[in-house]
């Protein structure tokens, strides 16, 4: 064990870790403790590991390693905690010693694939756009629809082919937004904003992206694309890569400080939560965090603004019933809970009901999905019992990982054919007759 890690993960977290008094209010709101019912799995449990690792007494690599990579890092602890500990700081300065510590070592190859994929995919929107743009060719081509029809995927890999299954129609590459873009706002300007596409949106789901600008003009804002922005750096903080996700931040700062926009508008509760976290991130650099701390006061979820600058113009009413997954991120860390809520509630026609487990986590957490297959649908089987319950026709999310995820959990439950998974601006979109 380094013994320059251990002191900085001691200088980092050790006066935090102390601040936790294992009182348990924790552990109901932690789903990785509810599914596998073990103290290593509870925040509590991760606080005192992150403590021990600090004073040396177990090694960060072999003790602390998987405890704090089985963590969705979804934050709902930090909302129970009755004496504040900043649980979201503590996991990742363990991510960020742990990651030292793998690259001194001969670090597992799934760890040199994940840190090949960041540092070479994420942070490059146009190599992001190249990976959507051969999935809709996937799509168009019809191999998607032959590799079903013979089973491939299923027969090689079970997780992959579940995952391609969650995969929504993609729109054509052309109708994706362009960096640099600007949209008038329609009738009187109230605001300009400007846009942050994200990563896995962009690439992906970029009809979201296209049908965010449609609405934030209907309500008045004039929307600009800042051409430079780049990934929010999410990924890499949760993955202990710190200097890369500041990196990215820099980036995004400047980029958006030259649009000159009175907000920040996103539509992914993650990438929001990165963006009103950018302060956080430069807390040792007092040049970049006074920068942060005025990036981080005009960020705002796409919601917040449609509440604020609407009401939007409904043209159709919308029949079933909706109900709502929170975005943990979007939740827990930007606070924002009620404004979807409002919206949903607004639609002429639709019933709305809440979801009784809708502020517990879903199950996708970034990439955990991913990373921890099994673990994941644990968490989401047990999700979609819940939402079973409300009798919903329509699942709304706030979140790219959460939409894939509950998609999944639709096709899982066989309930594809009655049941559909929408981000919220999509249903907007459709009662305010939005074409595409």
């Amino acid at each position: 064990m380094n013994d320059s890690q251990v002191e900085r993960l001691r200088k980092n977290t050790y006066q935090e870790t102390n601040q936790c008094i294992q009182c348990g209010y924790c552990l109901p709101a932690c789903p990785t403790y509810v599914s596998m019912g073990k103290e290593s799995a509870s925040p509590r449990g991760r606080i005192n590991l992150v403590k021990l690792a600090a004073e040396g007494k177990i090694d960060i690599r072999e003790h602390l390693a998987e405890p704090i990579d089985l963590c969705l890092g979804c934050r709902a602890c930090e909302v129970v905690c009755p004496v504040n500990v900043p649980y979201g700081h503590i996991l990742e300065q363990a991510k960020e010693a742990i990651t030292a510590a793998e690259s001194q070592e001969d670090a597992p190859a799934m760890t040199k694939i994940k840190s090949f994929l960041l540092r070479h995919l994420f942070p490059y929107p146009s190599r992001m756009r190249f990976i959507g743009n051969l999935a809709w060719v996937y799509q168009k081509s019809g191999f998607s629809r032959f590799l079903k029809r013979t089973r491939f995927l299923e027969r090689i890999s079970p997780v992959l082919d579940q995952w391609e299954k969650t995969l929504p129609p993609l729109s054509p590459p052309k109708k994706r937004v362009q960096w640099g873009e600007v949209f008038p706002a329609k009738g009187e300007t109230k605001a300009k904003v400007a846009f942050f596409t994200g990563c896995i949106t962009d690439a992906l789901l970029y009809r979201t992206n296209r049908l965010t600008i449609h609405l934030l003009t209907l309500v008045g804002c004039e929307v600009v694309i800042p051409a430079q922005q780049n990934c929010c750096g999410a990924l890499f903080s949760h993955q202990g890569m710190t200097e890369e996700a500041k990196k990215l931040a820099r980036a995004n700062i400047e980029a958006f400080e030259k649009s000159g926009a009175d907000y920040y508008v996103n539509n992914a509760g993650g990438c929001g939560a990165m963006l009103r976290e950018y302060d956080q991130l430069f807390k040792d650099e007092p040049e970049w965090q006074e920068r942060a701390k005025r990036f981080v006061q005009a960020v705002r979820d796409i919601s917040e603004l449609l509440v604020q600058f609407g009401p939007l113009p409904f043209q159709k009413e919308w029949k079933g019933i909706i109900t709502y997954q929170d975005s943990c991120h979007l939740r827990n860390v930007q606070k924002v809970i009620n404004e979807p809520r409002q919206l949903l509630q607004s639609v002429p026609g639709a019933t709305y009901v809440e979801l009784k487990s809708a502020d517990q986590c879903c199950g996708s957490g970034g990439i955990y999905n991913l990373l921890h297959f099994q673990e994941s649908m644990k968490i989401l089987d047990v999700k979609m019992k819940d939402i079973e319950e409300t009798q919903a026709t329509t699942i709304v999310t706030t979140n790219p990982g959460c939409y894939l995820q509950m998609r999944l959990g639709v096709e899982r439950m066989g309930a594809g054919d009655s049941i559909q998974t929408l981000h919220l601006v999509e249903l907007l979109a459709k009662v305010c007759g939005v074409e595409e």
